[in-house]
């Protein structure tokens, strides 16, 4: 790593990274290519995401004790606030595979030496930053309804959320708050891990890039982060298994993304 640097690039000076607006046909274009880096390379895709269902089932386990029931949604959900950086491995391997590279599952781990890894540093504690906040969030949203006493049981918790209006408030409401966290996230990360791992352009323009992508192409934005949040929700369902297979296909999808949303830079991409 030649220097160290963090809200710029490189070059020590902010680059401007041009957008496109793109249609819904491109998204579906898109997971169709991430489809494809995934059965072209399967034996890698499940040597890296077979952690996330079990770090879920970790996570649901740990949270099966009263005194920490209500926090189990939010962590779940929260999955999707840390997604993006939970998958840049997978876009370094469609990168690799893009640019006829060697594509083997090791080569997801070399993020570590990406001159970008300050800036991708910097954007992933933001981003745990966010996802903190929203268990706090919950929690005081939580204890403001229920007060601060822990459900008694399993049963108990359920019937009070789902049998009493208190507990349809904080479902309502709770969701609504959830969704305002999720557009954060996708507004200033839609593409700025696989920005950052293409172009060392600093934390600041890949974040600047997102939100530019997203106020380019609202509704298809909209409708990205739509296939996220159900591919998630499916891929929860059978005890977090399913995440072994739709988060692969999504982070490569990501990239696949990025790659129709952002303008190459001018001149040849390093192939490192």
């Amino acid at each position: 790593m030649a220097s160290f640097h963090v809200i710029a690039g490189a070059s020590e000076t902010l680059e401007r990274t041009k957008v496109r607006k793109i249609g819904v046909s491109d998204l579906f274009d898109a997971l169709r290519r991430g489809v494809d880096d995934f059965m072209i390379k399967p034996s890698h895709i499940v040597f890296l995401c077979m952690i996330y269902p079990l770090v879920g089932v970790v996570l649901a386990t740990w949270t099966s004790g009263a005194n920490t029931l209500p926090l189990l949604f939010p962590l779940v959900s929260g999955f999707a606030l840390i997604g993006p950086l939970a998958a840049i491995g997978l876009y370094e391997i469609s990168r690799r595979r893009e640019a006829g590279l060697d594509a083997s599952w090791k080569h997801a781990f070399e993020v570590r030496n990406s001159p970008a890894l300050p800036a991708i540093a910097a954007v992933g504690i933001m981003l745990f930053a966010i996802f903190i906040t929203w268990l706090l969030t919950a929690k005081f949203f939580y204890e403001y309804l229920f007060g601060p006493e822990p459900p008694a049981s399993l049963s108990g918790f359920i019937a009070q959320i789902f049998a009493t209006g208190r507990g349809w408030t904080l479902i309502l409401l709770g969701h609504a708050i959830g969704f305002v966290f999720a557009v954060v996230v996708l507004c200033t990360t839609v593409v700025a891990f696989p920005l950052l791992l293409d172009r060392d352009v600093g934390a600041y323009e890949a974040i600047h890039t997102s939100v530019r992508v997203v106020l380019a192409n609202p509704i298809v934005m909209a409708v990205w982060g739509l296939i996220v949040a159900i591919g998630l929700i499916i891929g929860s369902l059978p005890v977090f298994v399913g995440l072994a297979v739709v988060l692969p296909i999504l982070g490569h999808a990501t990239w696949h993304v990025y790659r129709k949303v952002v303008e190459p830079p001018a001149g040849p991409r390093p192939a490192n």
